[in-house]
C-alpha cells in the first residue's frame, strides 16, 4: 500500500488527510478536538500510546479505548494527569474528563 501524495509528489500522513476531512464535515470545535490524536503519543508518552489510544468525543468527554483491563485500571488511576497533559499539548482545556474501555486499539 503505497501512502498518498501531495499535487507537488510528496508523502502525506493519513491522519493530515483524514484531519482535512473531518475539518470540512464537523463544526469548528469538533475540528480542534481532532487534534487529540495529533499530541496524544507526546501527551501520554510512548508506553501508554501503545497500549491506549482516543476512540471517540462526546461533547469534552474523551473516550479512550485501551488493551486489556490491567491497562484500563492503571489509566484510571492517572485520569487527570492524562487529561492535563492532553490539554498542555492542545494548548487549552477542550477535554474535562477521561473514560476508559476496552477495545481495538
Amino acid at each position: 500500500m503505497t501512502k498518498p501524495r501531495t499535487k507537488e509528489g510528496q508523502f502525506v500522513k493519513v491522519g493530515q488527510v483524514i484531519r482535512d476531512i473531518l475539518q470540512t464535515q464537523r463544526n469548528h470545535g469538533d475540528a480542534k478536538m481532532i487534534r487529540v490524536w495529533e499530541v496524544w503519543p507526546s501527551a501520554v508518552g510512548e508506553r501508554i500510546a501503545q497500549h491506549a489510544r482516543p476512540a471517540v468525543f462526546k461533547g469534552s468527554l474523551l473516550i479512550v479505548n485501551v488493551a486489556d483491563s490491567a491497562w484500563l485500571q492503571q489509566l484510571w488511576f492517572l485520569k487527570a494527569e492524562i487529561v492535563e497533559q492532553v490539554n498542555a499539548g492542545l494548548g487549552e482545556d477542550l477535554v474535562t474528563t477521561i473514560k476508559f474501555k476496552i477495545g481495538p486499539i
